[in-house]
């Protein structure tokens, strides 16, 4: 009983992280605008979409020859650069310019150094979690305000289906997943199911692994010199050499969903996890819908507590497929997460346009093409 209670704590602290970056977008779009940050001329061009599409497949490709080859670490310093370089987006916004040197917001420009730092010097879970959810609400926000809707649509529409076929199909994600998780870095979140969980200890190097290793590579090289043996002898009675690309012989390791969908032992009790990991991918691609509908809503559009019905119903929508996708992977499977959450957004942002008096057509964005 007391595990099932840490495990809904857990789905709890992914609820959380989300509701943060999603929060964190629509609190953040129109200072972005403000700030000149809008990456495109015109938001409303649905070829933008399929030009960041593009550039999620390369990105994928360069990631898989760097764990290939073992350039791994060019990868992570790249994606701790980018962390800091998204928090320095927000700070800017956030942090009164106090103190200013050659146009920068000096205390925007440190706390997004401490972060970058943070991320190499200590990347425990609460770390990783915590530049993971600034890092998920400003990319929210700069795609919310660069992509209309009907743009923010087709990009949620085509990384679902993406994301289906390379965790079910060609199952790369899956590689990817395993290559990540070892950078420890904010593209995976860390979900602990215990206060004593140490995300750095679970991924510390087994130092007894190496030995093992160097005495079985010695007596496979002992049994390439000597007689032949048979299939039966080296398979059944000698000792069981574990494949290095699977997660499952990593110590600690648990379910993953979404961009970095893997499971460490699908056939292990979820309950019985240390910790459970979920792409930042799955928090931030739903959330621009959400800070698009939000943005480039009329001003006559019916609000809720200051957020726009369609933008609202979206949320909601997200947090019905977040359920669904939890309780899929709680009953022992990895699982694509954006599938479930991506259409979950796309129907409560519909159901919410619809209730709020706006056409198909229009919530669509397909007016001028019609």
């Amino acid at each position: 009983m007391e595990r099932r209670w840490r495990i809904l704590g857990g789905c709890g602290l992914i609820a959380g992280i989300f509701l943060f970056v999603q929060l964190g977008a629509l609190a953040l779009v129109q200072p972005f605008e403000s700030a000149g940050y809008q990456a495109v001329e015109d938001p409303s061009d649905p070829t933008n979409s399929l030009m960041y599409i593009g550039a999620i497949l390369v990105a994928t490709a360069v990631m898989l020859l760097a764990f290939r080859y073992n350039v791994d670490q060019l990868i992570r310093g790249l994606i701790v650069f980018s962390s800091a370089w998204l928090s320095l987006y927000v700070f800017q916004v956030l942090v009164p310019p106090v103190f200013t040197y050659a146009g920068l917001n000096v205390v925007a420009v440190l706390l997004a150094l401490g972060l970058g730092t943070a991320l190499l010097v200590y990347p425990e879970w609460y770390v990783i979690d915590s530049a993971g959810a600034v890092m998920g609400a400003a990319a929210a926000g700069l795609f919310g305000i660069s992509f209309g809707v009907l743009p923010a649509l087709v990009l949620l529409t085509v990384l679902a289906v993406y994301d289906a076929i390379s965790v079910y199909g060609t199952e790369h994600m899956l590689t990817l997943a395993s290559g990540v998780m070892d950078l420890k870095v904010p593209v995976v979140l860390v979900i602990p199911m215990t206060l004593s969980y140490s995300y750095l200890d679970a991924t510390a190097p087994d130092p007894t692994a190496e030995s093992e290793e160097s005495d079985e590579s010695a007596a496979a090289n002992d049994a390439a010199e000597g007689p032949a043996t048979t299939a039966t002898g080296t398979d059944a009675d000698g000792p069981a050499v574990a494949d290095g690309s699977q997660p499952a012989d990593r110590p600690d390791e648990a379910t993953e969903t979404g961009d970095t969908d893997e499971s460490a032992d699908v056939h292990a009790d979820p309950l019985e996890r240390d910790a459970l990991f979920i792409g930042l991918g799955d928090a931030i691609i739903p959330s621009i819908l959400v800070a698009s509908a939000a943005f480039f809503a009329s001003a006559d559009v019916l609000s809720v507590f200051g957020v726009p019905l369609p933008a609202l119903t979206a949320m909601i929508g997200s947090y019905v497929g977040l359920t669904i996708l939890l309780w899929m992977v709680l009953k022992g499977r990895a699982h694509a997460g954006l599938p479930l959450l991506n259409g979950g957004t796309i129907a409560g942002y519909i159901i919410g346009a619809l209730a709020a008096g706006i056409s198909l057509v229009d919530a669509l964005g397909l007016g001028p093409y019609l």
